[in-house]
């Protein structure tokens, strides 16, 4: 891409849209502007320029030559397409730091399990002695590994569903496609949608490349190939029998005592051991890593065991997929709490999961009478408002034995800025009602 004596837009001011300014700027663009439609909207390096408030007159007065849209912004709306109105293309972040990578890349996508198995990439590479950084959707933005004084051997580019709206000619070395779940029916009309923007990621592969999927996903064709993987089934190049990934009968890695021999997990590995191997790595460079790793926050994390309770903060999960492999996932009685904003999903699937699993159900949030109403006719059901209240009706029920499992099935954004606000108010709560007893 030549971007000499170009006028670049970039929309959003968030870590990546200044990546992406840095980035333009770095290659030749002859002015860079980063415009944002929130009038309060602040940028706190004093090199970037930044228009605040931005409307789509000041867009159309920029008329830029190049247009880079942040993964929050819908690029087919009004305001984002007042900026085309010179002909100006638009991409993402991840399509524009694509341009300018000269590592290999290994892509993450699907519905739940991208972080942990971005993470999880990275470590494993790192610990073997290469170089690597977990990027785009979680990590740093990739623009800023592609403008490193000295770039990484591989970025481990974890690719939601709006950054693969934007892509032009991107093309990984490696794309791991973990699942697939209903989610963001805020911004998509049909879930057919949600599919076609995520199977983009194969869209720019050869027969060169590879792709690391799991077994059931039913993808239509594509031409990288295609190496399965399984927890459920036992099918695929690696299975999931008892604590140990085995490829045939030979057992590849026994996961007990690691962090991550619970079945959503043990999934994760397989992706990244199978992701790792397509780009030469051996086994006996990668097993050895696996005990040493801990998985990102509020994914199934450990808050504390007390009288027997064992209490699980998975405010990463924003989906009922995430949710259900949570609950699949435990071997305890459990008291789910679960809500939060409203994206218009139906929770009605979640119910043949929750059968024999789940004893008591505390929901709360904006979506709170709608689960309520979902859960109320089948499972003993608590209706509150927010977290710390949740937290209390819990201890009020909890016995020995059970799991108190923290999975919302849906974003945190009705109360909170992030999953992770929201998941450290869950563990504050429970440690200060804990220690108050």
């Amino acid at each position: 891409m030549n971007l000499n004596g170009k006028k670049v837009a970039v929309l959003g001011c968030g870590r990546s849209g200044i990546a992406a300014a840095h980035l333009a700027a770095a290659h030749g663009a002859a002015r860079v502007c980063v415009f944002d439609s929130d009038p309060e909207a602040v940028c706190h390096d004093a090199t970037v320029e930044l228009i605040a408030g931005a409307g789509e007159k000041e867009a159309r007065e920029f008329a830029p030559e190049l247009v880079v849209i942040s993964p929050g912004i819908e690029a087919d709306k009004p305001w984002a397409l007042a900026f085309t109105c010179a002909g100006a293309p638009i991409i993402g972040e991840v399509e524009l730091a694509y341009r300018y990578f000269g590592g290999r890349i290994i892509a993450i996508t699907g519905t739940n399990g991208k972080t942990t198995t971005t993470a999880l990439i990275e470590h494993i590479l790192t610990q073997a002695g290469r170089t690597a950084k977990a990027c785009g959707n979680y990590g740093y933005p990739f623009c800023e590994v592609a403008l490193a004084e000295e770039p990484p051997e591989f970025a481990v580019l974890e690719v939601s569903s709006f950054q693969l709206e934007t892509i032009v000619s991107f093309r990984p070395d490696v794309a791991v496609w973990l699942n697939f779940a209903p989610d963001h029916m805020d911004r998509y009309a049909k879930v057919s949608d949600y599919r076609q923007a995520k199977l983009r990621i194969f869209e720019n592969m050869t027969e060169e490349q590879i792709s690391i999927v799991r077994v059931g996903e039913k993808l239509p064709p594509i031409k990288p190939k295609v190496v399965e993987f399984s927890a459920v089934d036992g099918s695929g190049l690696l299975r999931y029998e008892g604590t140990c990934i085995k490829q045939i009968d030979t057992t590849v890695t026994d996961l007990a005592g690691t962090a991550l021999a619970q079945t959503h997990n043990a999934e994760n590995t397989m992706a990244a051991i199978l992701a790792c191997r397509a780009v030469g790595l051996k086994d006996s460079e990668i097993v050895p890593t696996l005990g040493s790793f801990v998985p990102p926050h509020h994914r199934c994390e450990f808050v504390v065991e007390e009288h027997g309770v064992l209490w699980l903060n998975d405010s990463k999960s924003t989906n009922l997929h995430s949710t259900e492999a949570a609950i699949r996932a435990q071997h305890r009685p459990i008291i789910l709490l679960i809500g939060g904003k409203d994206k218009g999903l139906d929770y009605t699937p979640l119910l043949p999961t929750m059968q024999g699993r789940v004893k008591l159900c505390v929901v709360f949030g904006q979506i709170a009478e709608q689960l309520e109403r979902t859960f109320g006719g089948q499972y003993d059901t608590v209706r509150v408002e927010t977290v710390p209240q949740a937290v209390e009706a819990a201890l009020l029920r909890r016995q020995p034995g059970d799991v108190v499992l923290f999975s919302p099935g849906t974003s945190s954004f009705d109360q909170f800025s992030s999953y992770a606000q929201r998941g450290t108010c869950f563990r504050e709560a429970v440690l200060t009602h804990i220690h108050q007893q």
